[in-house]
């Protein structure tokens, strides 16, 4: 596995239209796998695949980070929408990500961000099939993320400092931001709207925390295959960093 990070230029009009759709952006990272065709899938399900995420640091600080079982050629990328890679600390650097993966232990306490796509199967009525739809709220975002983490081997932190009058939900060392509910368009399917676009709903929120591993075999798969849905749109590469 390997684990990669791309700066965009934002002054270049390529690094802006691949930032404004997740469609497009998701092709030009595919194109980074010479072995993968148009069309092919990105991994087994529930294996290793190519995951992406868009760190937005600062307008002028945007990062593409890519987690795949191959190293990528992203020169393709640099030539659209990056800076010259004669300088790898705004080119795009890959590292071997295996080892990390590796050393991951129960009890260890890591610093995360993930961005995901936080739904949920609801039955409006008896009989009627469920539907998935988006959480909307911090809240909700925050609850979900707390449920998926027992299956994903790892348990966010407690706050020491919480107090035990509000909610559960409120004493995690966790924080919701960058939420977003735009989507994107892309060409209509349907044969009798041929040349339209259609709105594609996709909601996104990103989590910054801090957690400690409970199963390092089930957060080793999280990490490599994602967590949630809409993977193919910049949702569920968790990437780790050391506390403090």
């Amino acid at each position: 596995m390997y684990l990669t990070r791309f700066r965009f230029n934002t002054h270049r009009s390529g690094a802006r239209k691949l930032l404004s759709s997740p469609q497009a952006l998701h092709a030009a990272v595919l194109g980074g796998f010479p072995e993968l065709l148009p069309g092919d899938p990105v991994g087994e399900p529930g294996g290793p695949r190519v995951l992406w995420r868009v760190d937005r640091n600062a307008k002028a600080e945007v990062f593409l980070y890519v987690v795949s079982p191959e190293r990528p050629e992203l020169t393709h990328l640099v030539e659209q929408a990056g800076w010259s890679k004669a300088d790898p600390e705004i080119g795009w650097r890959t590292h071997d990500y295996s080892g990390f993966l590796d050393q991951l232990e129960a009890g260890q306490t890591w610093a995360f961000r993930v961005t995901a796509n936080p739904v949920h199967s609801i039955r409006r009525k008896d009989g009627e099939p469920t539907k998935l739809t988006a959480h909307v709220t911090p809240r909700h975002q925050a609850g979900w993320l707390l449920k998926k983490q027992e299956r994903c081997g790892f348990e966010v932190v407690r706050r020491q400092d919480a107090d035990p009058a509000l909610p559960e939900i409120d004493g995690y060392e966790l924080m919701v931001h960058d939420r977003d509910n735009t989507g994107f368009d892309k060409p209509d399917p349907r044969p009798e709207r041929k040349g339209k676009r259609m709105r594609v709903p996709v909601v996104t929120a990103t989590f910054d925390g801090r957690l400690t591993v409970t199963d390092p075999e089930a957060l080793r798969q999280a990490l490599t295959s994602g967590i949630g849905r809409a993977k193919a749109y910049g949702c569920g590469l968790m990437t780790l960093a050391p506390v403090g």
